[in-house]
């Protein structure tokens, strides 16, 4: 076998999935999948094979596959790559920190918890129609070797957990909904709120916006809390600085040295856990064995950094960035975000508020769209109308829209109290991914709609 680069990476996956809805169990599973997949560069293209087993013979065949993969879609390419960056390769073993073991907490003892707090949600009130609970948790083992000397063995582990409320009176019906998702134990995805509390506050949340109003809308002075924050750093920002998605045309290949948003924002992109430990994305090495560093994506304001993996580093001469990931063995690395995040200001929450003569305190990012452009809209569960530096009524059915690098750009204000608050979400490009985002509260302007 000759070629210019071979790696292969080997994963143990044990998955636990627990839901409960309507006082019913609608899932209770428990899976183990390993395998390995192998990637070889030749003649400018790459070829990727994988294979759920670790027999010898089948291995040499699936390096074999890549190896022919390579050699047939070379032949068929009007580009090639112009092969890999220096990096900063992984030699050693990397473990995630862990306040109790996923491991020594029993299935039966999980599946007792999501009963417990399905079964507290729907006793709270009357109105309550509907509740649904929910946990996973992934464990991976991963062993890696590459042709130039990078190798790690890794141990991950990543549980989350959901609660969902539908509340209803007459023919109104609202939904109110809690999760947290992290990078560690038991004790740490609960650090927070136990699994009744979080449960609870779901449906407290879902009985408070059934007596909601609704908003106009309009172009408005708001507060975002930390999960806006985060959704609009990964959504409307950090897929834009992609390298791959910047080589196809996204709106960042223009703004390289440019100022993009207000000189208080910092934009980040990173495999640790800065401030707050824990983040869902959490990644100390990436799927190429190289080690992970922190980005800055904006700096005060300016536009400083993309993500790459090896390939799209030597393109842009830059350096690589430990971005590139696989969520399976089955799947090939790509391009992709960790913990993306807005650094925390001067300062606090109540100050920010007391200091608003009018807007709006954005609370509970939802679902919502974002494209190369940096053009965004989400839907979000709360919005408290500030009056005089004073919260006040409380609207639903509220979402936000604009340009990402407008909208940064307005920002006046950031808070010093920093959370993750999209641990519990994945990425969606291809193939999953594990991530999260956070930062302060945020004031900036945005376009507000609602009925």
């Amino acid at each position: 076998m000759s070629c210019t680069y071979a790696d292969a990476r080997y994963q143990v996956r044990d998955l636990i999935s627990i839901s409960v809805a309507k006082g019913e169990l609608e899932e209770v599973n428990a899976s183990q999948t390993t395998g390995v997949g192998i990637r070889v560069l030749k003649s400018g293209s790459w070829g990727f094979a994988s294979v759920n087993s670790i027999d010898p013979k089948e291995l040499i065949e699936m390096a074999k596959s890549a190896e022919r993969i390579a050699e047939l879609t070379s032949a068929k390419r009007k580009t090639r790559s112009e092969g890999l960056a220096e990096a900063k390769l992984a030699k050693g073993s990397y473990r995630a920190q862990v306040r109790g073991k996923l491991e020594d907490i029993t299935t039966e003892d999980k599946m007792n918890t999501v009963v417990e707090a399905e079964k507290l949600m729907r006793s709270i009130d009357d109105r309550i129609v509907s509740a649904r609970c929910s946990y996973t948790e992934i464990i991976d083992r991963k062993y890696f070797v590459s042709s130039d000397g990078g190798w790690f063995e890794m141990y991950d582990s990543k549980p989350e957990f959901r609660a969902a409320a539908v509340c209803m009176s007459g023919s109104e019906s609202v939904v109110g909904m809690e999760s947290s998702g992290v990078t560690g134990g038991w004790k740490d995805l609960f650090s927070k709120k136990d699994p009744l509390a979080t449960a609870e506050a779901a449906v407290r949340k879902a009985i408070r916006l059934l007596d909601a109003s609704h908003l106009k809308g309009g172009r408005e002075t708001v507060i975002l809390d930390p999960s806006l924050v985060g959704l609009i750093s990964h959504e409307a920002v950090g897929h834009t600085v992609e390298a791959d998605f910047v080589k196809s045309g996204s709106v960042a290949k223009q703004m390289m040295g440019q100022k993009v948003a207000s000189e208080l924002v910092t934009l980040v992109d990173s495999g640790a856990s800065e401030y707050v430990s824990g983040a869902a994305g959490t990644l100390p090495v990436d799927d190429e064995g190289v080690i992970s560093r922190k980005i800055d994506i904006i700096k005060k304001g300016v536009m400083v950094g993309y993500l790459h993996d090896r390939e799209t580093a030597k393109t842009f001469n830059a350096e690589p960035t430990g971005n590139a990931r696989a969520f399976s063995y089955s799947d090939e690395p790509i391009i992709r975000m960790r913990n993306t995040y807005i650094e925390p200001g001067d300062w606090k929450l109540d100050e920010l508020i007391e200091d608003t003569d009018h807007g709006y305190l954005l609370t509970g990012a939802m679902n919502g769209e974002a494209d190369a452009n940096a053009e965004f809209m989400f839907a979000i569960q709360e919005a408290r109308e500030i009056t005089g530096g004073s919260l006040g009524k409380l609207y639903r059915g509220v979402t936000l829209s604009g340009s990402a690098f407008e909208t940064l750009s307005t920002v006046d204000a950031i808070t010093r109290e920093f959370q993750w608050d999209m641990g519990s979400g994945y990425c969606g490009k291809g193939q999953l991914a594990k991530v999260d985002g956070g930062g302060g509260h945020l004031r900036c302007k945005v376009l507000l709609g609602g009925r």
